[in-house]
């Protein structure tokens, strides 16, 4: 192939700013994990509700019909007991034992869990790290699997505090604990920004009066994020330091 064909190939930038928005211009980040610092490519964590539905219920587990990119780990298990009309009454009280399975499998299988830290991701928390942001991550995860992802990424020594889904079905209410959070570490009057791949990310973000930084490195593309009217999106956290479309 050419050098010609090959820089035809390459993906074209696209970068949308909120005319007066700057997004490296606040105190405080909170990132999500999957889809936007990394993507996984094992399976591990998703094979987890499988087999630990299994242990703890004895339940074969359906995905099928369930929102999973930018739910929460509690809130897929919620969606797919109901969508298999499941009685609360049956699951509610097994939640926490099959949490503590999940946690207990991802850890067992650690050495198999293969991360890939998307483009420019780096690059960005160096440069609003340098610029005295504190940086957070805001999942669906659990705590513990969030956390070994991103230490698999190499990218933990960046986060000085995080937002989990152990205690929240919803994601409006784990981002709101992260925001707390994010203003213990940079002051209560602090400004916080969420950046995220998925439109749950920009409602969660707007549910608690915070703009979004979307970015197109999941499972949604840049036209399909630019549809939720989020201040910014970039089609990777690089194009954010290329010229800003309006």
């Amino acid at each position: 192939m050419s050098s010609l064909e090959n820089q035809s190939a390459t993906p074209v930038e696209r970068v949308y700013s909120h005319p007066g928005f700057q997004w490296d211009g606040f105190d405080a980040y909170l990132f999500d994990i999957d889809g936007t610092l990394l993507r996984s490519g094992d399976g591990v964590h998703y094979q987890a509700f499988f087999s630990s539905v299994r242990s703890v219920l004895n339940h074969d587990l359906v995905l099928e019909g369930v929102t999973v990119h930018g739910n929460t780990d509690p809130g897929i298990l919620r969606d797919a007991f109901r969508v298999a009309q499941l009685s609360e009454d049956h699951w509610r009280p097994a939640l926490d034992r099959i949490l503590d399975e999940m946690r207990n499998s991802v850890e067992a299988q650690r050495s198999e869990m293969k991360v890939r830290v998307m483009p420019g991701v780096e690059q960005t928390l160096a440069h609003l790290s340098h610029k005295g942001a504190a940086l957070g991550v805001a999942t669906g995860n659990l705590a513990t699997i969030g956390w070994t992802k991103v230490e698999l990424a190499g990218l933990r020594n960046w986060f000085t505090f995080g937002g989990f889904s152990d205690r929240y079905d919803v994601r409006a209410e784990m981002i709101s604990n992260a925001a707390a959070e994010a203003r213990k570490a940079a002051g209560s009057n602090a400004s916080i920004c969420v950046v995220g791949d998925t439109p749950f990310d920009i409602s969660a973000a707007r549910a608690n009066s915070l703009p979004t930084i979307a970015v197109a490195t999941g499972h949604y593309t840049f036209d399909d994020l630019m549809q939720y009217q989020p201040e910014a999106c970039a089609t990777t956290l690089s194009a954010l330091f290329e010229p800003i479309s309006r």
